[in-house]
């Protein structure tokens, strides 16, 4: 590896982060990013490593080095949260994050003394704020989206309470997770870097992790801090009560992240105000119902964090709010600034589709992307059968178009009988 100089040692880190169905599309801020994030040697490392979990008995085959001298390595990238650890059957086990939700933000989640974190919120804000394909690539590349919006629960009515499902609650997911951790909002962190503090002053300890990553985040460099269930929910009330929207991830079962994002510094926010009517999150199953009884004071409008209300004239020439239903997110924000509560949640007609786990929304999006075969055959990875099972198990399970989709992409003799056969049985 002597040879690789520089410039192709981070090259060829930013090949392979885009190796993930949501990579980083290259430019001059990017090599910049990861020039603060990564020495030269982490960066080159970082390039060879399986984008699936690995050990660092593989890594250190990787890298031709000791064992014990791989495992010192990774640690090192895990107390800077370049990757997270976890156990299978006793057994510590690596994986890089994506960039988002990932190491991107993992980088301001705390106070950090090791990078210049001002110089880093720059680099940030001219890649996502300024230019776009990262945003556009992170955000609509894909039919399916990586995050998913939670509805506020107390703004819900009696009727719509005893219909919300499991998975529909932030607190619901609180109570299921084995870890959660806290940290600060990365959005909010890097706003306040570049001149640009959050416009409603909205409170910056509300990040929420979960399970693993929560844990990892804590154990090594403390970007996040461990609380309980209650100190969890007190984060929820906090956030409904600054207006603040719950974003996350995109999945049924045990979810990783809920952010509480606010529509000044948020990238998913503000990529719905700029590229509307696109929604760049899945949206809840709710929308705002609008009653007679409205006045048209405005205060929706003020507090939507997507611009998806407007004050019109109705027939009688009377100041009226306005839905717009293709940009609403059903949030539930405006129905809590209601103060004469003319503004009620009901169930949207098409309820939306939210996939069972990471494997299920992985898998999808690939399919969309055009890129499963990253998933499937690891460039640099060892043989998995594991993985290769359960990325079967959720192609097996997707309607026939989606199938279609897959067996394209992956060309696999195996893979086309495996569908064949299961037509066969229905």
């Amino acid at each position: 590896m002597g040879h690789i100089t520089s410039k192709d040692a981070y090259k060829n880190l930013e090949e392979r982060i885009n190796w993930f169905t949501h990579g980083a599309p290259p430019s001059a801020s990017l090599y910049a990013i990861l020039q603060v994030l990564y020495t030269e040697t982490e960066a080159r490392r970082v390039a060879l490593l399986p984008v699936r979990p690995f050990t660092a008995k593989q890594a250190a085959k990787i890298w031709s080095i000791s064992e014990g001298k791989a495992e010192a390595f990774l640690e090192g990238l895990c107390q800077k949260a370049l990757l997270v650890d976890s156990f299978y059957n006793g057994v510590r086990q690596f994986v890089m994050p994506p960039p988002m939700a990932g190491f991107i933000e993992f980088a301001l989640m705390r106070t950090r003394g090791d990078i210049d974190q001002k110089y880093l919120s720059e680099l940030y804000y001219q890649y996502m704020n300024v230019e776009e394909d990262f945003v556009k690539d992170l955000f609509f590349a894909t039919e399916t989206r990586l995050g998913r919006v939670y509805v506020q629960e107390p703004m819900l009515t009696n009727a719509n309470t005893i219909h919300i499902l499991d998975y529909e609650r932030a607190s619901h997911i609180i109570e299921d997770a084995t870890h959660i951790g806290l940290g600060m909002c990365y959005c909010r962190h890097k706003m306040s870097h570049v001149d640009q503090p959050c416009a409603i002053d909205a409170p910056w300890d509300v990040c929420l992790t979960f399970g693993n990553v929560a844990r990892s985040l804590a154990e090594h460099g403390q970007h996040a801090r461990l609380i309980d269930r209650q100190e969890a929910m007190d984060v929820l009330e906090r956030s409904y009560a600054a207006n603040l929207v719950q974003i996350g991830e995109n999945v049924r079962e045990t979810p990783a992240f809920i952010c509480n994002c606010c529509g000044c510094c948020c990238e998913a926010l503000q990529a719905a105000r700029k590229f509307s009517p696109m929604q760049p999150v899945a949206t809840t199953n709710y929308i705002p119902k609008i009653s007679e009884e409205c006045i048209g004071c405005g205060q929706c409008e003020k507090v939507c964090p997507v611009l998806a209300i407007s004050m019109s004239k109705n027939t009688e020439g009377k100041k009226v709010a306005q839905v717009d239903h293709e940009v609403c997110l059903g949030c539930g924000i405006c129905v809590r600034s209601c103060s004469r509560n003319s503004i009620e949640l009901v169930r949207r007609e098409v309820q939306i589709i939210t996939p069972v786990n990471s494997t299920h929304r992985f898998v999808l999006q690939a399919i969309e992307k055009g890129t499963l075969q990253n998933l499937i055959f690891d460039n640099q990875a060892f043989a998995n059968h594991r993985a290769m099972a359960a990325v079967l198990g959720v192609i097996l399970k997707l309607p026939p178009l989606k199938q279609m989709g897959a067996s394209k992409q992956f060309k696999s003799i195996y893979l086309d009988k495996m569908l064949s056969s299961k037509s066969k049985q229905n």
